[in-house]
């Protein structure tokens, strides 16, 4: 596979991680009701990422598309996570941006 596409495919998946943990954790904080938008949005980006990495992975001519959504949803998720002080939501927002530039750059 293209060094490239590694490294994209390896920030995907750093973010699909980052996202499920990052969700997993807010939902143990105590006030879990203000973390709904940041839960709602890890879920949803570490799907459309993981999505992406599964297209790009096997080469999809959809991919390509898919990669501007991603980098929207993760600019979005890095966002929210970022205006949060949990360690888990600043890796979080950091995972986004890196997968963002990623996304942005082979899209």
């Amino acid at each position: 596979m293209h060094n490239q596409n590694q490294a994209l495919l390896q920030a995907l998946n750093d973010c699909v991680a980052a996202c499920e943990h990052c969700a997993t954790a807010c939902l143990q904080e105590s006030h879990v009701q203000m973390m709904a938008r940041c839960i709602a949005l890890d879920r949803d980006c570490a799907d459309v990422c993981a999505l992406t990495a599964r297209l790009l992975a096997r080469g999809s001519e959809h991919a390509r598309h898919l990669m501007r959504e991603c980098a929207e949803i993760c600019k979005a998720c890095g966002d929210e996570c970022a205006q949060h002080q949990h360690q888990h939501c600043q890796e979080c927002a950091a995972a986004c941006r890196r997968c963002e530039e990623a996304c942005r750059a082979a899209a």
